[in-house]
C-alpha cells in the first residue's frame, strides 16, 4: 500500500483555533503522529462559522503547517462539530418479532424505528448512537441477535446538527482545496482520546471546554448516556478579564494563560501583574489575586451550570470515576480542583492518549479534539485504505453505511 492511502488527518475547526494533525495508521494498527499545524481561529463564534473568508485562511494556514512538517499534501479531512444548535435525544424503538429467533435484519429495523422521529426543519442527524437493547421483559443487552422473543427494544440516542452549520463547515473546507470525509461530534472525538474502557463502563463524564462552549458527555456501561452543549467557555473568561481589568482582548488572553489561576485563594496579594490598558498608552499593575477572583467568578458559573445539567440527567449516582476536563480552558491553573469541590465527585485532566510518533506535540487537553478525530477513524474495524467518495452524495451514503457498521 501506498502511504498515502494510510494518513488520517483529524481538523479540529474550534471558536479559538484551528489544528491540524496528520497521522499514518501502520500496519500493525498503531497510529503515529507526522504532521502538526495551528491557526488562530476568528471565524468562529460558539462553533459556528461567521465569517468563512477568515475560517478558509486559518484552516489552510493550519493545513499547510502540518503538510510541510509531514512532507505530504492533504487531500482530505476528518473534522468535529460543537456548537449552540447539536442536540443530543434519546429515543426508543418497539417491534414484533416474527421468526423463531432475533436476527440482524431484526436489530436494524428497530433502530430505524428508533430514529424515525419528527425533527425540526433544517436539522440533520449526525449520530446514532444505540445505548441498549430489550428483549420482552429482560433489558440491558448490548447485542439481542440470536435471542428469542417476541419483542425487541432499542434505546438509541441520536445527535442532531443544524444542516446550515454543517453545511458552512463542509464550504469552507471544499474552499480551503479539502474534502470532508465526514463530521464527528466533538465530544465523541474528545472521549476517544482521552477515556479508558473502564471510565465508559463504570460512568463519567466529559467536559470538554472550548472557547465558545463546552461540550458535556455522559457515559455509563460502556455507551453514551447523554450529551449537552453549555454556552459558555473560555473566550467569555478571557473577555471577563477584559472589562474587568480594561486591557485588550488579546493581553487579557496573555494574562490568562500566563497567570491565570481558577482558586483565588491559592493566589498571594502581593503578587502584582503588568496589565497594558486600553490603546497601548499606560501600563497598570494589579494583584494578580484580583485576575484569578474574574477567572474563579466565571468558572464557578460554568461547574454550577454543568452539575445543575448532570443532576437534572438523573445518572449523577451512576457516575463512580467522576469527571475527565479536556479543551483548552481546562488547562488553567486550580481548575480540576475548582471542579472538584463543586461537582462533588473525583476529577482529572485528559490528557490524549493512544497515539506515537511526534507525542509532544499534541501533548495538552487542547489538543484532544484532533487527536481523538484520528483516533476515532483508525478504530473502526470497517477503516480500510480505500479512497473515500469526493461528492457530498457519496459521503453521505458512506457515513450512513458506517452508522450500521458501529451498530451491528
Amino acid at each position: 500500500m501506498a502511504a498515502r492511502e494510510r494518513i488520517i488527518v483529524g481538523l479540529d475547526i474550534g471558536t479559538t483555533k484551528i489544528c491540524c494533525l496528520i497521522t499514518e495508521l501502520r500496519e500493525n494498527n498503531d497510529l503515529e503522529v507526522i504532521g502538526f499545524g495551528t491557526s488562530e481561529s476568528k471565524g468562529l463564534r460558539r462553533g459556528l462559522v461567521v465569517n468563512m473568508e477568515q475560517t478558509v485562511n486559518a484552516i489552510r494556514h493550519a493545513v499547510e503547517d502540518a503538510e510541510r512538517m509531514a512532507g505530504i499534501r492533504v487531500d482530505e479531512v476528518y473534522t468535529g462539530i460543537a456548537g449552540g444548535h447539536i442536540q443530543g435525544i434519546s429515543t426508543n424503538g418497539v417491534i414484533s418479532i416474527k421468526g423463531d429467533e432475533i436476527t440482524q435484519a431484526d436489530k436494524k429495523r428497530v433502530v430505524e424505528q428508533a430514529k424515525d422521529f419528527a425533527k425540526p426543519v433544517g436539522v440533520e442527524i449526525i449520530h446514532v448512537l444505540p445505548q441498549e437493547f430489550a428483549v420482552d421483559d429482560l433489558s440491558g443487552i448490548s447485542n439481542p441477535v440470536g435471542m428469542a422473543g417476541s419483542k425487541l427494544e432499542a434505546r438509541v440516542h441520536i445527535v442532531t446538527g443544524s444542516v446550515a452549520a454543517v453545511s458552512n463547515i463542509n464550504k469552507c473546507a471544499q474552499k480551503a482545496g479539502l474534502g470532508l470525509q465526514d463530521i464527528v461530534l466533538q465530544q465523541i472525538a474528545s472521549a476517544t482520546a482521552i477515556l479508558t474502557p473502564d471510565e465508559r463502563q463504570l460512568g463519567v463524564i466529559l467536559m470538554d471546554i472550548g472557547g465558545g462552549t463546552t461540550d458535556i458527555a455522559v457515559f455509563n456501561e460502556g455507551s453514551i448516556r447523554h450529551t449537552a452543549v453549555l454556552a459558555l467557555g473560555g473566550d467569555h473568561v478571557t473577555h471577563d478579564i477584559a472589562v474587568g481589568l480594561r486591557t485588550p482582548i488579546a493581553e487579557a488572553e496573555r494574562l490568562k494563560i500566563k497567570y491565570g489561576h481558577s482558586i483565588a485563594s491559592r493566589v498571594s496579594t502581593d503578587e502584582q501583574i503588568e496589565v497594558p490598558s486600553i490603546g497601548g498608552d499606560t501600563v497598570n499593575t494589579v494583584s494578580r489575586k484580583i485576575l484569578a477572583e474574574i477567572i474563579e467568578s466565571r468558572m464557578e458559573e460554568l461547574f454550577k451550570l454543568a452539575y445543575t445539567e448532570i443532576r437534572n440527567t438523573g445518572l449523577a449516582e451512576q457516575l463512580s470515576t467522576g469527571l475527565v476536563l479536556t479543551g483548552g480552558a481546562s488547562a488553567l491553573e486550580g481548575v480540576p480542583a475548582l471542579a472538584e469541590g463543586i461537582m462533588h465527585m473525583p476529577v482529572r485532566l485528559g490528557l490524549p492518549r493512544g497515539i506515537k510518533g511526534l507525542v509532544e506535540l499534541v501533548n495538552s487537553p487542547a489538543y484532544a479534539t484532533a487527536v481523538g478525530l484520528c483516533l476515532y477513524e483508525a478504530s473502526k474495524p470497517s477503516y480500510s485504505f480505500k479512497p473515500k467518495g469526493s461528492t457530498m452524495f457519496e459521503r453521505i451514503l458512506e457515513r450512513m453505511v458506517r452508522w450500521f457498521q458501529e451498530i451491528f
